[in-house]
C-alpha cells in the first residue's frame, strides 16, 4: 500500500474539488492511500471516500517556519508517508515541501498555470481559450508520481427521492455575485413552481435569507441551520442547485447534483467549473470582451459598471431549469 500525504488548506471550493478526483483516482489505484491534510471544518467533504484518511489541522497552531517544521514532523510521525502531493503551492506549502525534501521524501506539486491565467484575465486579450480544468491539474500531480488516472467528468447522483431547488446567491467576492435584487427576483419566479431552499452562511447572509424566506411563499432558508455534513446531505436530495461560481457549485458536484452556475467577472475558461457539471448549465453575459478580468472575482471592475452581472437577465437562469 502506497501512502501519499496530500495537502490543500484553502479555499473551501478548491478543497472540495479535490474530493471527486481522490474518489476516481483511488478507485483506479486501490493499492494507494491518501492522507488529506486540510482545515478541520472540511472533514465532511471526504467522509465517504474509501482509502482517504482526513487530518484536520488548525494552522494558527503552526505559525512561521518553526511551526511548519513541527507540523511536518508530527505528520511524518503519525502517518509515515511514502510520497508528498502538494495540491496548493503557496508559501506555507512550499516550506513544507522543502522540509520533506530534506528528509528524503519525494515531493510532487500542482502546476496552477499562473502565467496562462494572467493572460486569460488580461482585459486586452481578445483571444480567450479554455484552460486545463483544475480537477485535471490535481490529477496531474498523481500522474507525475507515476499513477494512471482517467477522470470521468460525470456526476454521480445519490439515489433517493429528489425534491426542490437550492439557491446559493452569495459568493466571497462581488465580482462573482449576482446583484441581490436579481437573486430575489429569481427566487420569486421559481417559487411559483418549485420549493426553493436558500443556502448561505454567516450572520449577514442568514439575516438576508431569513427575510427572503419570510417574504416569498414556498421558500425556506437553511442558512446557519446545518453543519457541513447535513448541508451535503440536503444538496444530494435536491433536483437542482443554482449557485454563483462559488463553493456551493463544488458541493453540488460532490453530491452528484446538477448545478446551474452564474458567472460574472470569472469564467469557466479558467478551469473552475464544478466536476461533472455541464457547460450548457453555465449562465453568463457572453459578449463582453473584458471577461474574464479575474480568476477569483476579487478585482474591482475595470469598466466600473459591473456589466457582467448587472446586464445578466434572470430569465436566462429560469430557461435553464427544465425539471
Amino acid at each position: 500500500m502506497t501512502r501519499i500525504l496530500a495537502y490543500r488548506f484553502s479555499a473551501f471550493g478548491d478543497v472540495a474539488m479535490t474530493a471527486p478526483v481522490f474518489r476516481e483516482f483511488l478507485e483506479q489505484n486501490p493499492d494507494v492511500e491518501i492522507i488529506m491534510v486540510s482545515r478541520k471544518n472540511f472533514e465532511s467533504l471526504f467522509a465517504d471516500i474509501p482509502n482517504v484518511i482526513f487530518k484536520g489541522v488548525n494552522l494558527d497552531e503552526y505559525k512561521g517556519f518553526f511551526g511548519l517544521r513541527r507540523l511536518a514532523n508530527e505528520l511524518i510521525k503519525e502517518f509515515n508517508p511514502d510520497l508528498i502531493a502538494n495540491l496548493h503551492d503557496v508559501i506555507r506549502t512550499k516550506i513544507l515541501d522543502k522540509i520533506y525534501r530534506r528528509k528524503g521524501l519525494k515531493v510532487f506539486k500542482i502546476n496552477k498555470g499562473k502565467e496562462e491565467k494572467e493572460e486569460l484575465t488580461d482585459v486586452w486579450n481578445l483571444n480567450k481559450v479554455q484552460l486545463k480544468r483544475t480537477v485535471e491539474r490535481y490529477a496531474d500531480v498523481f500522474r507525475a508520481i507515476g499513477f494512471s488516472v482517467e477522470l470521468s467528468h460525470k456526476l454521480r447522483p445519490v439515489s433517493g427521492q429528489k425534491e426542490g431547488i437550492g439557491l446559493a446567491p452569495f459568493a466571497q467576492h462581488r465580482g462573482k455575485m449576482l446583484p441581490l435584487e436579481k437573486s430575489y427576483e429569481l427566487a420569486r419566479i421559481l417559487a411559483q413552481k418549485y420549493k426553493i431552499y436558500f443556502f448561505g452562511g454567516g450572520k449577514k447572509e442568514t439575516e438576508t435569507l431569513e427575510k427572503w424566506a419570510h417574504e416569498i411563499p414556498n421558500t425556506e432558508s437553511l442558512s446557519g441551520k446545518l453543519n457541513l455534513s447535513q448541508e451535503l446531505r440536503k444538496i444530494s436530495e435536491l433536483e437542482l442547485m443554482i449557485s454563483m461560481d462559488s463553493a456551493n457549485m463544488h458541493l453540488a458536484s460532490l453530491m452528484g447534483t446538477r448545478c446551474v452556475s452564474v458567472w460574472g467577472a470569472t469564467h469557466p475558461y479558467a478551469g473552475f467549473l464544478g466536476f461533472g457539471q455541464s457547460e450548457n448549465d453555465v449562465v453568463q453575459v457572453k459578449d463582453l470582451t473584458c471577461r474574464p478580468c479575474s480568476v477569483f472575482g476579487d478585482k474591482e471592475c475595470y469598466r466600473g459598471d459591473w456589466a457582467c452581472l448587472e446586464e445578466l437577465n434572470v430569465q436566462k437562469i429560469v430557461e435553464k431549469i427544465q425539471l
